[in-house]
């Protein structure tokens, strides 16, 4: 039996040693109470943004989204516009955009300044489309209370499964974490394009066929996650034009936390004929495809370990973002009408009010990227980063990138269909996921880890 004051001293003691230890480098922090959680039921939604609309009756109120696909929708073809109804509400132009600062990043507003003759941003009403299975949005639910921040090393997330991990975020760090950790479905097959177009707006399309997996986001323990618990996603492509370039390859096995366990790239070029490993591509790597446009990180808007940058949250904003992009997803704009010299067509574009939660990334003292500083928007109904801005070593603003978005509503899930990145010094911009004229999207449930191997990637170029 211990002693009384053995008792004492631990239970003075004890809460201050875990106290110390919380402040510990690579210690976790705690999830939400149970009684914070609860909000995810009454004034915030599974995902944790805001149920009701806003007080000026410009952003409705959360009522599920579209959560099932429009009686129009033929299974294998491309998503009819739920919203070709719309009337536009307002166009912003360089000439007008002074009024509407408070609901543009500084990012757009460069945009519309370097581009004050052709670009525009036609504004329609707001939708809260976006959606996710029951399931998803219950494991979200369960995440906010047992998902916990690994600051250990490049960072990581232990405790969450399926969506993004911190519904109710405490940081900036959380906040990114749920957007790398969003839910994107299980296995989708799709379709990419890239155009690097000129300043004179030519460019050559670049077409890959891909081969998406999401172990972390499966319904049910999968072979993948038991084999490999740590990995985030896993991308096989293979490039099917223009004839220079076919027969390449590329396989990416993501990690959540590298670590350990850093991220792992194979490539296959036609001339060696086998598959090598490609160390290093990561970071501010410049991305493939991209004519050093965009980094590796800039993918997805932002991808990989944040373990460079100083994350903070600085809250939320109501900004017009791209959003319900069908116009631009489906096949009745042809990629050639959709590149302009410049940018895209604006006629295009639809630009929606909706609140998005805005995360600054500062360069570490001590760390490395050809970025300086970050900004992203993210939004509160999906997590997914949908308009960025890049700063370079002397603090200016370079790069401005836009993620055009649809509701895949069979599945459903909020996905991107295109994504710009306009170099604001290079004077040129990258179009991404330019799949029109393709097939939309497969998506899957089933996926083995033996499908995503560097043998594998050998099979699906030939």
């Amino acid at each position: 039996m211990s002693h009384p004051t053995a008792k004492r001293f631990a239970l003075r003691t004890i809460p201050a040693l875990l106290a110390v230890l919380m402040a510990l480098p690579g210690t976790l922090r705690a999830a939400v109470t149970e009684q914070e959680a609860a909000r995810l039921a009454t004034e915030l939604t599974p995902v944790g943004a805001e149920r009701a609309g806003n007080a000026a009756g410009t952003i409705p109120a959360w009522t599920g989204g579209i959560s099932r696909p429009p009686a129009d929708y033929r299974p294998g073809r491309w998503h009819p516009d739920p919203f070709a109804a719309d009337e536009l509400q307002l166009t912003i132009d360089a000439g007008n955009a002074e009024q509407y600062v408070e609901h543009l990043t500084d990012g757009q507003r460069a945009l519309l300044r370097a581009f004050r003759e052709t670009w525009r941003m036609n504004v329609y009403p707001s939708h809260r489309s976006a959606a996710f299975p029951d399931w998803v949005d219950e494991a979200t639910r369960k995440n906010a209370t047992r998902a916990q921040l690994v600051t250990r090393g490049k960072g990581g997330v232990t405790g969450a499964r399926i969506g993004s991990p911190f519904p109710i975020p405490a940081n900036g760090l959380e906040a990114i974490w749920n957007h790398n950790l969003r839910w994107r479905g299980v296995r989708v097959r799709r379709a990419t394009g890239f155009a690097a177009v000129t300043r004179r707006g030519n460019y050559r399309l670049v077409l890959q066929l891909r081969d998406l997996a999401f172990p972390y986001g499966a319904r049910d323990q999968s072979v993948f996650q038991d084999r490999y618990p740590n990995v985030m996603l896993a991308i096989k492509s293979k490039t099917v034009s223009p004839a220079l370039l076919a027969g390449e390859g590329t396989l990416v096995i993501e990690p959540i936390d590298q670590t350990d366990d850093p991220r792992k790239v194979w490539l296959y070029a036609p001339d060696l004929r086998r598959v090598v490993r490609s160390p290093g591509f990561a970071y501010d790597f410049p991305g493939g495809n991209s004519d050093n446009l965009r980094t590796v990180d800039d993918i997805f808007l932002f991808n990989g370990p944040p373990d460079r940058f100083d994350w903070k949250l600085l809250g939320k904003r109501e900004v017009y973002v791209p959003y319900n992009a069908y116009r631009l997803h489906g096949d009745d704009a042809s990629v050639d009408e959709i590149l302009g010299p410049k940018h895209i067509d604006p006629a295009l574009a639809r630009y929606e009010l909706h609140r998005v939660w805005v995360v600054e990334a500062t360069l570490k003292p001590d760390a490395e990227h050809i970025y300086s500083k970050r900004v992203f928007y993210l939004d509160e109904d999906s997590w997914r980063a949908i308009v960025s801005e890049s700063y370079d070593a002397e603090g200016n603003l370079w790069r401005v990138a836009e993620a055009h978005t649809v509701n895949h509503y069979e599945v459903p899930v909020l996905l991107g269909t295109l994504s710009t990145f306009h170099d604001l010094q290079a004077q040129r911009y990258l179009a991404v996921g330019l799949d029109n004229g393709r097939l939309p999207p497969r998506f899957e449930d089933d996926i083995h880890p033996r499908e995503f191997s560097p043998n594998a990637l050998l099979y699906y170029i030939r």
